[in-house]
């Protein structure tokens, strides 16, 4: 059977256009919330899911995600909640007709997952509805810990790429990666810089002589602007940091939702969106 990936990016492929992968964090502001806003992206424009495991230590994430994993964590979300709402996403998503259901890609760190326990991890994810892992603390070397179990699972291991992954280090990013390869425009945390997208261009290209897989551009993406340049060259565009900004700036005093916040959010996928798809390739 063709993975929900594999089928979104010939889908994409055939329609001559990048895709638009969102993050947004699991349980934020508060589970119901971020249960509307995961079942609201499809159709606002988001091809592909990110979900963000939240976690104390999110080492790799900017102040903007930091914030929403410690909202999350505060209204009690856990990593078995957030396979539920995955699991409640999927009773209406699959019911698109044919292999074209929206992947969801679990993000964040590998303690969680550890906790739960890997095996058990896997046999739950899958059965949820998760389509992929992207674990950015999880080098290639520690592979046998979860990439490999993952693929054994018939779930996708992403990995990630980096301005200071050289051309000697690239083949071992790429070695057991599948679903894409997430490539970070920027050195440094989320959210804390615009990307140079000349450069970011070449970076994809180079990336593309190693390997087949679509290559997708995340870290300093805030507008439909900046989504239009990157996907000039990239298979896909990736949104975190605006889109949990929008989630924080729409909350009240308390830092509780509000009737702005699954609107915000929507409402700035769907700009982005149209930056993403007015690239033909």
């Amino acid at each position: 059977m063709t993975s929900r990936l594999t089928a979104r990016f010939a889908a994409l492929a055939a329609e001559r256009r990048a895709a638009l992968v969102t993050f947004v964090t699991a349980g934020d502001p508060d589970i119901e919330t971020s249960a509307e806003i995961l079942a609201g992206l499809p159709a606002a424009g988001a091809d592909i899911i990110e979900f963000g495991m939240p976690f104390t230590d999110p080492m790799a994430d900017g102040p903007a995600i930091q914030a929403a994993g410690l909202r999350a964590l505060k209204a009690g979300m856990t990593l078995t909640k957030t396979l539920g709402v995955i699991r409640e996403f999927r009773k209406g998503n699959d019911k698109t007709p044919g292999d074209d259901a929206t992947p969801i890609i679990l993000m964040g760190y590998f303690n969680p997952i550890y906790i739960y326990g890997v095996e058990r991890f896997l046999v739950d994810a899958k059965e949820a509805g998760v389509d992929g892992l992207i674990v950015v603390d999880l080098p290639p070397e520690e592979d046998d810990e979860l990439c490999l179990p993952a693929l054994k699972a018939g779930i996708a291991f992403i990995r990630l790429a980096t301005p200071t992954t050289d051309d000697k280090r690239l083949p071992k990013v790429l070695q057991n990666t599948s679903g894409f390869v997430y490539y970070v425009s920027i050195t440094g945390i989320t959210g804390s810089a615009t990307p140079d997208f000349g450069v970011v261009a070449g970076a994809v290209g180079r990336i593309k002589q190693h390997t087949d897989l679509p290559v997708c551009v995340g870290f300093g993406v805030k507008t439909a602007e900046h989504a239009r340049a990157i996907a000039e060259g990239a298979d896909g565009v990736v949104v975190g940091s605006a889109l949990v900004e929008a989630v924080r700036t729409s909350l009240d005093a308390d830092n509780k939702a509000t009737d702005k916040t699954v609107p915000a959010v929507l409402a700035l996928v769907g700009d982005i969106a149209k930056g993403a798809r007015s690239v033909r390739k």
